[in-house]
């Protein structure tokens, strides 16, 4: 990173690590208000995940020189791409094998972590609303709430808000000439996407 010895993209990219111990302290913090429970979801993804993508796609136009518009479409696509990376992830927590994942199955759950699904499942199971406050930490926590999850909407919606989310990533490319990069960095939403399949 100091080899690139511009201090712009140094400055930029040590914002990831700011972000990531911040996503860290976040994960440890539970809202009781559902709309500030998502919205702290959703900024912890950013900072433990995407803030990578999007400072690294940042930092990339920055050393090419590209204008200020194309800066922030840059960083709007990592943005993006990284929120939808993550949701596919807390997705595939509850679909996919231990296997698969590289992980066991309910990880998340089992950490005490409401993702996503979990989230949008309580909208429709509010008792999901007392596990989480209680980070699943009683017996039967973690296979209650991974019902709730399987018979609710929770994973549909999921799978949904990642998609809006690679909608986005591929919007604010829409600019960019046509070239075998741009369709590079629209076949990557489709990936992070079949992630699923």
């Amino acid at each position: 990173l100091a080899s690139i010895q511009d201090p712009d993209v140094v400055q930029i990219l040590s914002q990831v690590l700011a972000d990531l111990v911040e996503g860290e302290f976040m994960q440890l913090q539970n809202k009781e208000d559902e709309n500030e429970r998502f919205e702290h979801y959703l900024n912890k993804s950013f900072n433990k995940t995407a803030s990578l993508m999007a400072y690294s796609c940042k930092a990339n136009v920055v050393l090419s020189g590209g204008s200020a518009e194309d800066i922030e479409n840059s960083f709007q696509y990592g943005r993006n791409i990284g929120i939808a990376f993550q949701l596919v992830d807390d997705l595939l927590d509850f679909v996919s094998s231990a296997d698969m994942l590289g992980k066991p199955a309910a990880a998340d759950l089992q950490l005490g972590l409401a993702t996503a699904p979990v989230l949008f499942a309580a909208r429709k199971y509010p008792e999901l609303d007392d596990l989480i406050a209680r980070r699943f930490s009683q017996d039967g926590d973690v296979e209650k709430a991974f019902k709730f999850v399987l018979e609710s909407d929770g994973l549909a919606e999921t799978k949904e808000l990642a998609r809006e989310h690679c909608r986005k990533a591929v919007k604010s490319i829409q600019n960019l000439k046509d070239s075998e990069y741009k369709a590079a960095l629209i076949n990557l939403c489709e990936k992070v996407i079949n992630r699923l399949n």
